[in-house]
């Protein structure tokens, strides 16, 4: 008996565990869109793009986004793998623009169901 009561909690306990919503990101992805980001991001965040990798604040990595979708106009955003760990997650993405493809990989902490980014990482 107290084995299915442990096995009954462990399975609960599983089952509790609730993704990080991303939609939000991947939307703003989607339509090239750095300030919809703004809201999801971290106090700081390591980014790296094509010409610049560095620690930023918030405000300027939207700028750096913002550069950068200028530059290549997306034409859709597509996750290809997407993994969440009690607290912390990440994605990785395929960015088709007019000026070529990019991998796009994304790093979060989880904030209750919202995804907080820590990291982008566009190549």
């Amino acid at each position: 008996m107290k084995r299915i009561w442990i096995t009954l909690a462990f399975l609960l306990s599983i089952f509790s565990i609730k993704a990080a919503d991303i939609t939000t990101i991947t939307n703003a992805f989607k339509g090239g869109n750095a300030s919809a980001l703004t809201a999801s991001m971290d106090v700081e965040v390591d980014m790296a793009i094509p010409g610049s990798a560095k620690k930023t604040n918030n405000s300027e990595a939207t700028a750096l986004l913002n550069t950068f979708f200028n530059s290549n106009k997306p034409s859709g955003f597509t996750v290809l793998h997407h993994a969440d760990k009690k607290e912390n997650g990440f994605f990785v993405a395929k960015l088709p623009t007019a000026s070529g493809e990019f991998r796009v990989n994304i790093t979060y902490r989880s904030e209750g169901d919202k995804a907080i980014i820590q990291s982008i990482r566009i190549e």
